[in-house]
């Protein structure tokens, strides 16, 4: 499908590849890892992680770099591009004793040259305050583990907060802290604050302010991954039970949801102007999901493995005027018409802005192109275009260059080219993808019956026209080792929230601060049965392919299967998840090998992009003309 180098060049690890804007480079000299080199045995240990931040010192060398490996981590100054890596001389190291950090964030509005705040989470369960410039340790949450028992998934510090934080469990909950509270000596007591369809939000009962303020209870499973919105105001919460949840997260209301076509989700991402969300898991598919429609309007393959990590690579995701669109080689188009980007919300940013401003001034064209990337367990990083033709396919194109295939699994790749006489009925229709049908042997994309596959909400835009229902068969479930207990319903819309009065009207987090009678709210058997639920879960390590294997997880495993199974056919063909052939199938711009072990890590900044992989190394490859050599570049690896 995407092109790996080819023939026995399939397994060499590649140090460089071509996209239209140019050649991106593996600078050997700016990788990062422990200070001996050596590659560290990734058996049963927890995902290398990455955390930048910029402290704004007046060198002009204010990146900070953050790592872990194994029950080690690594605070180093980031020279990127510009300098060779000093390995020996780490700001802070520290190791570890019976827990291993699992992931970590940086506070960008309290950090300077002088001081960072550092949250870590441990396999154990705790949170750790540190400061790595300092060589301080401000403060442990959950250190008696009377909060959360379960191994500590993703930590974010709360947008434009210097002190509220959110913290996911692989128990499935969440829990919102405050620097400021201690945690007590005693578990938490909680009361119920609002639940919905599959969630539900407590606040917890104390006399005096302590930890947490809020605890989540989402789906079934581990939650292995959330992510805030540009704008801070909502929430995306990947799922092992194979979610997607969107919250407005003041009001803790759901927005909308997707499932996975199988399998856990284990990352997710939202676009740089919010209107789209990338989710990536045990699919290993990527799913693009529109914000403003509440469904899923494209998805990429090219994945051998489970999805580890998608990010939106914010300088390359432009919108541009077009008036007379470039000649890439490949991968890009000329664009359509105007079209109406606006979705009703007040989020913007530069590139909305213009973008809004342009149609409503005029009519000239506007181009849009989002770049997204992901890694895999497969070693394989990819790069994607989202572009128009997607974006936007009720309008038509003057012309399509762009890596999309729209999967139609009845006809052959003879049969299935769109001449000038059908692309015309196809535009007419809505289908302006404008590539051919031709079935590129994903899994599981085998065509059912399509009398009624298409639901009312779902634009005929996004499926093939004339496609032969009688020569498809029910798509393959893919024997995968998926088996968390899946709860789904085969309605797209979420069911009313049920809320106290203490959250009506305002923000949740203003409302766990109020005092409220414990006597009205006869609720507690949720959390209780919820808990018991949650200790038979599976522990399935949630970006590294390593599964439990205490006897008790493989009954539960083997249980849910057949729950799992049945719950997944309800919501096949809906708009939780639509059928492989009714949403177009993207393809990768790059797909290259890039690491002998499983990828763990993909951010992108403003003049390269850095991955890294369970052996321990953090690598950094150079935008195109960010580095000068002495010598041409010569692309060998394409």
């Amino acid at each position: 499908m995407a092109a790996e180098g080819g023939g026995k060049e399939t397994n060499e690890i590649k140090t460089q590849f071509t996209t239209r804007e140019g050649v991106y480079k593996l600078l050997t000299h700016s990788e990062y890892s422990r200070p001996n080199r050596v590659p560290f045995n990734s058996q049963g240990s927890n995902p290398v992680k990455v955390s930048f931040v910029n402290v704004n010192d007046q060198s002009g060398n204010g990146d900070r770099i953050c790592f872990n490996v194994g029950r080690e981590l690594y605070f180093y100054i980031y020279k990127g591009v510009r300098k060779a890596a000093d390995l020996s001389k780490p700001i802070d190291k520290r190791i570890y004793k019976g827990t291993q950090p699992t992931c970590h964030d940086f506070n960008p509005l309290t950090a300077t040259a002088d001081s960072v705040s550092l949250l870590v989470g441990f396999s154990a369960g705790q949170v750790q305050l540190i400061d790595p410039i300092k060589k301080e340790t401000s403060k442990l949450f959950n250190e008696e583990r009377l909060i959360d028992k379960s191994r500590v998934t993703c930590v974010r510090w709360v947008p434009g907060s210097e002190s509220l934080f959110l913290v996911a469990h692989s128990s499935g909950s969440m829990y919102l802290y405050n620097v400021e509270n201690t945690c007590g000596t005693t578990p938490p007591n909680y009361q119920l604050l609002k639940q919905g369809e599959n969630y539900a939000v407590h606040t917890c009962k104390s006399k005096s302010a302590r930890n947490p303020l809020l605890r989540w209870t989402v789906g079934e499973g581990a939650l292995n991954e959330f992510a805030f919105s540009p704008d801070g105001k909502f929430l995306a919460c990947a799922s092992q039970d194979g979610f997607l949840r969107v919250f407005g997260f003041d009001a803790a209301e759901l927005h909308g949801t997707m499932k996975s076509y199988f399998g856990g989700l284990l990352c997710v991402c939202w676009s740089p102007d919010g209107q789209y969300i990338v989710a990536g898991g045990e699919d290993d598919l990527v799913t693009v999901w529109s914000f403003s429609d509440c469904r899923v309007i494209a998805r990429g393959h090219g994945h051998k493995s489970w999805v580890s990590v998608v990010a939106f690579d914010h300088c390359t995701t432009s919108v541009e005027d077009s008036d007379l669109p470039p000649e890439f080689s490949g991968s890009d188009e000329e664009y359509h018409e105007q079209t109406n980007f606006g979705v009703g919300r007040d989020r913007a940013n530069s590139a909305q802005s213009r973008l809004s401003k342009r149609n409503s001034t005029d009519g000239r064209p506007v181009s849009v192109t989002y770049r997204f990337g992901s890694v895999g367990q497969d070693t394989q990083m990819c790069l994607w275009d989202l572009t128009e033709d997607i974006l936007f396919p009720h309008l038509p194109l003057s012309r399509t260059r762009t890596h999309t295939n729209v999967m139609s699994a009845t006809s052959s790749p003879a049969a299935g080219t769109v001449t000038a006489a059908t692309t015309t009925t196809a535009a007419a229709a809505g289908n302006s993808s404008g590539t051919n049908g031709s079935n590129t042997g994903s899994t599981g994309n085998n065509s059912g019956n399509t009398t009624n596959s298409l639901p009312a909400t779902l634009p005929r835009s996004n499926s093939l026209p004339h496609s032969n229902p009688q020569g498809g068969t029910t798509p393959n479930s893919h024997p995968s080792s998926n088996s968390s207990t899946t709860t789904a319903t085969p309605t797209p819309t979420p069911t009313p929230t049920t809320t106290t009065p203490a959250s009506k009207g305002g923000s949740i987090i203003d409302s766990t601060f109020i005092a409220t009678g414990v006597s009205k709210f006869a609720t507690l058997s949720l959390h209780d049965s919820r808990k018991d639920r949650h200790e038979k879960d599976h522990k399935r390590n949630h970006s590294m392919g390593h599964i439990n294997s205490k006897s008790s997880d493989k009954l539960n495993q083997l249980s849910s299967s057949r729950t799992a199974k049945a719950d997944a056919a309800k919501t096949l063909g809906t708009t939780l998840c639509p059928r492989m052939e009714e949403v177009p199938l993207l393809e990768p711009l790059v797909c290259k090998k890039i690491a002998h072990e499983r990828l763990t890590v993909l951010i992108f900044l403003e003049d390269c992009l850095v991955t890294a992989c369970q052996e321990g190394f953090v690598c950094t490859w150079a935008r195109p003309g960010k580095v000068v050599s002495d010598r041409p570049v010569v692309d060998s690896v394409m």
